[in-house]
């Protein structure tokens, strides 16, 4: 017997359809209905019939084995056979994030076929697997951003029972996992909320997002439209052992409520937290440059954990490969990167071009923790025309350059999947919409959006083609095969230093000190005795270091040695080095670099 219950607050009747058969349910307090099955266990196919029509799939479907248009299937989550008993996730103050979209991260795109790929990142030095989104969504490939299914694994990957067995994999190799989930809005196709009750508010609502409309947190009836997100958090957590959930676009949730739902969502994962005596993160993307969302309550914040810092990347991007149009004409200074190096934003209320208004607020005395730092990321990478990653647009110097900024910085370190050996293939955005007028509306729509990039449209290939899709799947020979595994192993080794090294993990942005020429592109990060000296220009240049004795610790190039006053740098070329003192002997520093 299997019990069905279902949210249609306004349905005159509701029914379950289980296999060929229907059964009336009863109307139970606050629009819920209900049907007890006896026929019905784990496997069953079913959907609900709405005043007549239908059926549809389940709000709350766990499974989705034919896509989006299909019936729901029953799964019994307390089946699988966990072996993560007694795991518990590092803290993300010693976290290294690995980003991956399970489509291409592998030739067969499948939970299954990514675990033996695990050991790689053990290897690395990863702490934390990030997944793009995998609740179900339209056909068979894509992003995930435009999914409907929130509850239901997709089944191109492997559905409920191979995502479990990708965590519990994950948790054997003791390396925590992320989900991606959205909670601003839904996708278009296979979405049938509507037809159920008013989880949707409509386009002309003043928060209404650009990909579509926004979720029902404030409305009429938005109760239950709140708990149903909450209970989605819950059952990723709960259900299927992820350790925490980066919080997508928080910034285009429409909330007007005294108890915003960011405050309620992060206030049930911590007591989730304690019922189930696990780590458990929430990690927002925002657009914001709010201190409010990472606050804690008795201040008026909403207590999340982290949140990713765009600023950081355009600061780093721009400098490095010289691009200024779009958002990115607000950067392009080391100044610029400087300050994101101190405190993460660059725009603290200072006036942004782009956006032709003052921006952000000053992030006050939060540790560099709470942020993400990186280079790379799905969106960086997946929204320009070709899907260019920086291994594209930057020569090996830069990249290590870069590698090196971000993980001696005082935030959070993330890599992009296939970002730590340069991977040669780009990440395209693509889609698998059954419908050909949405297919056309999605590719028209990508061509405006790059218009203020300058992109050119025959530039853009089309989402809905296989081969976009194919052609963003990784080429793990490329490990092998140089240049690639000689950064591989620069990554490997800054990921060891920063392991290594105490100055390099304390999150302390008041010990955060930043020097640099704009002239003669160069530029030095101090924190406490580790110095990070740049060399950007197409020259070589004498770059000026604190007095005393410095050691090496790692070098991009060979050959190069400080002195008391300077370090000579090729150009595009980094060093880190170790100020020497009275408490730190020499053969000390020699033990820290052969680790």
């Amino acid at each position: 017997m299997h019990t069905f219950r279902v949210w249609a607050p306004v349905a005159e009747k509701v029914a379950v359809q289980v296999g060929r058969k229907q059964f009336a349910m009863e109307r139970e307090p606050e629009g819920w209905w209900i049907a007890k099955v006896a026929t019905a266990r784990p496997g069953s196919d079913y959907g609900f019939l709405v005043d007549g029509a239908g059926p549809w799939p389940d709000p709350r479907s766990p499974w989705q084995p034919r896509g989006v248009n299909g019936l729901s299937r029953v799964v019994d989550h307390g089946a699988f056979r966990w072996r993560d008993a007694g795991w518990l996730a590092p803290p993300l103050s010693s976290a290294v994030i690995y980003e991956l979209h399970i489509g291409t991260f592998t030739p067969a795109g499948t939970f299954a076929s990514a675990i033996p790929k695990l050991d790689h990142l053990v290897k690395l030095g990863v702490t934390h697997v990030e997944l793009m989104p995998v609740n179900e969504f339209s056909g068979v490939r894509g992003w995930g951003y435009d999914g409907v299914d929130l509850f239901a694994p997709h089944h191109a990957y492997g559905g409920p029972e191979g995502l479990k067995r990708f965590v519990d994999a994950c948790h054997a190799r003791r390396l925590a996992v992320l989900l991606d989930v959205v909670y601003n809005h839904l996708g278009p196709s296979g979405n049938y909320l509507g037809k159920f009750g008013p989880y949707l508010n409509p386009l002309n609502k003043c928060y209404a997002t650009v990909w579509g409309p926004a979720l029902n947190l404030d409305g009429v009836e938005s109760d239950e439209v709140r708990r149903f997100l909450c209970d989605n958090a819950l059952m990723w957590l709960r259900d299927c052992h992820f350790d925490g959930l980066r919080l997508d676009a928080v910034h285009a949730i429409g909330d007007t409520s005294a108890k915003h739902f960011m405050d309620q969502l992060g206030t049930e994962v911590k007591r989730l937290e304690a019922q189930l005596g696990r780590r458990l993160v929430l990690i927002a993307e925002s657009d914001l440059n709010d201190p409010r969302l990472l606050r804690p309550r008795v201040r008026g914040g909403f207590a999340l954990d982290a949140q990713w810092s765009d600023d950081f990347h355009h600061a780093l991007h721009t400098v490095l490969t010289g691009e200024c149009h779009g958002y990115y004409a607000d950067f392009g200074t080391l100044a610029d990167l400087a300050k994101a190096i101190r405190q993460a934003w660059v725009y603290d209320g200072r006036y942004s071009i782009h956006r032709r208004r003052n921006h952000g607020h000053p992030p006050g005395r939060l540790s560099g923790h709470r942020f993400l730092a990186y280079l790379q990321n799905h969106d960086q990478v997946g929204n320009r025309a070709r899907g260019e990653r920086s291994s594209s647009l930057l020569g090996a110097g830069r990249l290590k350059v870069g590698a090196a900024l971000v993980f001696t910085s005082p935030f959070v370190p993330m890599l992009f999947a296939g970002e730590e050996w340069g991977a040669s293939t780009p990440f395209l955005y693509f889609t698998d919409h059954q419908e050909p007028s949405l297919a056309k509306a999605v590719s028209k729509g990508r061509r405006r959006e790059f218009a203020v990039f300058s992109w050119r449209a025959k530039d853009i290939p089309d989402p809905q083609a296989r081969a976009t899709f194919l052609h963003s799947k990784l080429n793990w020979r490329e490990l092998k095969q140089s240049p690639h595994a000689e950064l591989l192993d620069w990554h490997r080794r800054l990921i060891r230093l920063r392991r290594t090294e105490p100055a390099l993990n304390d999150g302390c942005l008041d010990r955060v000190t930043t020097r640099f020429d704009e002239r003669e592109r160069w530029l030095v990060v101090e924190r406490g005795p580790i110095s990070v000296a740049c060399n950007l220009a197409d020259r070589p240049r004498r770059v000026p270091l604190r007095h005393g004795r410095h050691a090496k610790l790692l070098a991009s190039v060979e050959n190069i040695e400080p002195t008391n006053a300077c370090v000579a740098l090729p150009p595009d070329s980094v060093v880190v080095l170790k100020r020497i003192t009275a408490k730190t002997p020499a053969d000390g520093i020699r033990s820290s670099r052969r680790r």
